[in-house]
C-alpha cells in the first residue's frame, strides 16, 4: 500500500509537511510488514526483549504527562478540521501489533538517493545519529546509489524555474526493494531531488509503503542548508521531525489527536513548524515497548544530541523529563 504526501490542489503554501494521507484513512492495519515472524533461525539467534514491561511502560508516561500540552482547537487549515481522526491508545496499538518490533528486525537503513553536497551530508549524518537515539535502534548508511540513469520516463520539468522531478513509484519498486536488507525495520531513501508521485499531483514530500518497509523522502522543500547557520538549523529541525514522525508510521503508530505531539497530523508547513519534536506520553509508550528502550536511557541520549546541536527548547524538555523520572527513582 502507498502512501504519498503533497498536494493536489498545487498550493504548495498549504502543502502537507509530514505526511498524512495514510492514517486518515485508516491504512496503517494488521496484515502489514509488523506482523511478519522471525525464522527459527533468528529465534535461536536473537533472544526475545521482554522489557520495559507494559506496567514499566505506563508508569513512566503517567510521571512525564504533566510535561505536556492537550491539543488546541485547529485552525480552519489544519490538518484536524479537515481529516477525521481516531487516535491511538496503547492498547489499541498492542492489540494490532502482538509481538515488539525489536524481535522481528533491527536496523533502520537511510538510502542516500543521488548527489549532496557537503552540507547537506552532514544533515543527513545528523539525521542518522538522531533516529538512533530516538529510537534505540542502530541506523546504517547505505552506500549512495546513483541517480545518473533514472530513465526520462520517470523524470517531469515542472514550471519555469521550478527543479526536474522524479517520480517516487520508480525510487521505490526498482530502486529501493530490490536491494532491502532482511533485517530493515525501514529503508528511507533520502534525497535532494524534488518528487512527484504520478498524474494529479504538483509535488511530494514523501511517499512510502507500509507492507513492503520502504520509503523515500525529499529534502529538497525544507529550505536551504547552505544559506547559513540558521537557515541550516531549521532544515535540520523539519528533517529530524520528518524523519521521526515517518518512522512512526513505518513502527504502526498513528496520528496522535490528543497532545501536541511528534505524531500530529500536519496540513501545512506552518502547522508542522510549530509543532514539537518529541512524541507525548501515549506514543512514546508505543514506541519503548516496541523498540524495547527505556525511557530515562533514551532521554540521556536525546538530551546530548540536543546540547550538541542547539536544539534549546528540545534541550530543556528532555532535561525536565529526566528530572522527572529520577525523582521518582529516589
Amino acid at each position: 500500500m502507498i502512501l504519498p504526501i503533497g498536494d493536489r490542489q498545487f498550493n504548495i503554501r498549504l502543502a502537507a509537511f509530514l505526511w498524512s494521507t495514510s492514517a486518515a484513512l485508516g491504512l496503517f492495519c494488521s496484515g502489514g510488514y509488523l506482523q511478519a515472524q522471525p525464522s527459527a533461525v533468528e529465534q535461536k539467534q536473537r533472544p526475545l526483549i521482554v522489557s520495559p514491561t507494559e506496567t514499566q511502560v505506563r508508569a513512566a508516561a503517567e510521571v512525564i504527562r504533566p510535561l505536556y500540552s492537550k491539543m488546541d482547537k485547529p485552525g480552519p487549515h489544519d490538518w484536524l478540521a479537515n481529516h477525521k481522526e481516531v487516535g491511538q491508545t496503547l492498547a489499541q496499538y498492542q492489540q494490532r501489533h502482538k509481538q515488539r518490533i525489536c524481535n522481528r528486525f533491527q536496523t533502520i537503513y537511510i538510502q542516500p538517493l543521488g548527489t549532496f553536497t557537503d552540507t547537506q551530508k552532514k544533515l543527513l549524518a545528523e539525521t542518522a545519529d538522531f533516529l538512533s537515539r530516538f529510537y534505540g535502534m542502530p541506523v546504517k548508511t547505505l552506500k549512495p546509489v546513483s541517480m545518473e540513469d533514472v530513465p526520462e520516463s520517470v523524470r517531469r520539468v515542472g514550471k519555469e524555474g521550478e527543479a526536474p522531478q522524479i517520480l517516487t513509484r520508480y525510487l521505490l519498486d526498482d530502486v529501493l526493494k530490490p536491494s532491502r536488507p532482511q533485517d530493515a525495520v525501514a529503508v528511507l531513501g533520502l534525497t535532494a531531488s524534488d518528487l512527484w508521485p504520478g498524474e494529479g499531483w504538483n509535488f511530494v514530500f514523501g511517499q512510502a509503503s507500509l507492507t513492503e518497509r520502504i520509503g523515500v523522502w525529499s529534502i529538497h522543500r525544507f529550505g536551504d542548508p547552505e544559506d547559513g547557520p540558521a537557515e541550516f538549523k531549521l532544515c535540520r529541525l523539519r528533517t529530524l521531525k520528518v524523519a521521526a514522525h515517518e518512522t512512526g508510521h513505518m513502527l504502526g503508530i498513528d496520528h496522535c489527536i490528543a497532545y501536541q505531539c511528534g505524531m500530529n497530523g500536519s496540513n501545512h508547513l506552518a502547522e508542522s513548524d510549530r509543532q514539537p519534536l518529541e512524541f507525548c506520553p501515549e506514543c512514546q509508550s508505543k514506541l519503548w515497548w516496541t523498540c524495547g528502550i527505556m525511557p530515562l536511557p533514551r532521554y540521556r541520549q536525546l538530551l546530548a544530541f540536543a546540547e550538541k546541536h542547539d536544539l534549546d527548547e528540545e534541550t530543556e524538555h528532555w532535561r525536565q523529563s529526566i528530572e522527572k523520572l529520577e525523582a521518582v527513582r529516589k
